[in-house]
């Protein structure tokens, strides 16, 4: 936290006794002021006036949007330069999934806040970011500009669901055709 980075760690994990305001107050524990508290938790209802509404209510008893917004909230009340995001769409309805992705877009253009990404809904992934490291199996398999992984041919056709039509088995081609691309 003191370098300027922290974790939203998959699944939410909200405070489910807490208040949604309480849980946003605990990602403030390393602030020195009472008023730079107030100004991020000021900025964190301006992202999420969703939460502002909902800051009396038990964590628990919020959607799981709710609780993704008060996770992603509770670390910008630390200030932080980078956030380290994983899963951020996870078990989320899709119109509350492009709104979380706008709101970190945002949050990058305007307050410089950088989101390292881990995100297995490769398309929204690739719309929103900059650049982009393309994994299996815990190795790094491609890389490069968002726009240019987003329209790579492999990428369309084993992430993306686009292309291959003359495939006929989708595990032969995954498990060998795929590796043999790539390796060669």
């Amino acid at each position: 936290m003191q370098r300027g980075v922290v974790q939203v760690m998959e699944g939410r994990h909200c405070f489910a006794h807490l208040t949604i305001e309480e849980n946003l107050l605990t990602g403030a524990y390393t602030r020195k002021s009472k008023s730079e508290v107030a100004a991020n938790l000021e900025k964190v209802y301006n992202y999420f006036p969703r939460l502002k509404i909902r800051r009396t209510s038990q964590a628990a008893y919020t959607s799981g949007g709710e609780q993704q917004m008060c996770a992603i909230g509770r670390a910008l009340m630390a200030n932080p330069s980078m956030v380290l995001l994983d899963e951020p769409s996870m078990g989320l309805a899709p119109q509350i999934v492009e709104e979380v992705f706008n709101i970190m877009k945002d949050l990058n253009q305007r307050e410089k806040v950088t989101f390292l990404l881990a995100e297995q809904n490769t398309n929204m992934a690739l719309q929103y970011a900059d650049y982009g490291y393309i994994m299996e199996s815990g190795r790094v398999v491609m890389d490069g500009i968002a726009s240019d992984l987003a329209n790579n041919e492999d990428v369309k056709e084993f992430y993306l669901g686009v292309g291959g039509g003359e495939r006929k088995s989708f595990k032969d081609v995954k498990s060998y055709k795929r590796r043999k691309r790539w390796l060669a």
